[in-house]
């Protein structure tokens, strides 16, 4: 399959590194940090390529960049998909990093709005896992104990494919509902960076309560800035500092669904 990839942070480079392994043709795009680009592009045979022309020509177009740059994305970047190729949006709503974006704020569901703002359907995956955890924790298909993501979208058909690329990566894939429901694998859900397997994401995913997400989500910055030496800046760069390890972050996010808002 052909695969375009726009981003090449932690979560494109993970997805890119993957897939190529897997033998899917693979296409990178990042206009902020070509040399970053280019590297990735030889190191794991892909093909790097300007934003601009990386949604030509695919099955798949992956947008994984953070949720303030999609409006920013070139006008039309999208004509070129045929109608049966799949978005793919991976981002989360940082009001911090995107600055507050009102609609969010009034209730409207991040990807919603990431799909008004790219102009066709998206499916939401990939955005509810640590960068470690999609990078070292795969496993083989029928592993006990192999980690899960959850999808959301309004496709079936789009969404069985992404759950086979979810499948490529070693995790299990689930159709977790439609693009409405997608907030209950947002920040500060139970389903967020917790690692957990197929039956207890979906356990997660139904426990989620929308109303409480945004402050469990800025209680988890503040547990982990408090790790000290500006940890959380690390993660962002994929680096644990201090002698913690992902285990101890998964630790923290496990522990927000127990916590009343405001502790």
């Amino acid at each position: 399959m052909k695969i375009g990839i726009i981003g090449t942070g932690l979560i494109g480079a993970n997805l890119a590194r993957k897939w190529a392994a897997a033998g899917h043709a693979v296409h990178i795009s990042n206009d902020f940090d070509p040399v970053a680009r280019d590297d990735l592009a030889r190191e794991i045979d892909a093909r790097a390529m300007p934003v601009a022309d990386v949604a030509k020509d695919v099955g798949v177009i992956v947008v994984t960049i953070p949720l303030n740059a999609v409006s920013s994305l070139p006008a039309g970047l999208f004509d070129a998909l045929s109608d049966d190729a799949i978005l793919v949006d991976t981002s989360n709503y940082f009001p911090a990093r995107d600055k507050t974006i009102a609609v969010i704020e009034d209730g409207m569901v991040e990807s919603q709005w990431v799909e008004q703002q790219l102009g066709r359907p998206v499916i939401k995956a990939f955005n509810n896992q640590l960068a470690y955890t999609q990078a070292h924790e795969g496993k083989p298909a029928g592993t006990p104990g192999r980690l899960a993501m959850s999808v959301y979208g309004d496709d079936a058909g789009a969404e069985k494919t992404v759950i086979g690329l979810i499948d490529d990566l070693g995790f299990d894939g689930i159709d977790a509902g439609p693009l409405a429901k997608s907030c209950r694998q947002q920040p500060g859900s139970p389903a967020y960076c917790t690692e957990l397997t197929a039956p207890e994401l979906r356990a997660a995913l139904g426990r989620a309560a929308k109303g409480r997400s945004p402050g469990l989500r800025e209680l988890s910055h503040k547990r982990l800035d408090a790790f000290g030496d500006g940890f959380l800046a690390s993660l962002g760069v994929g680096e644990y500092t201090l002698g913690y390890t992902s285990k101890d972050v998964v630790r923290v996010y496990r522990e927000l669904e127990s916590t009343r808002v405001g502790e």
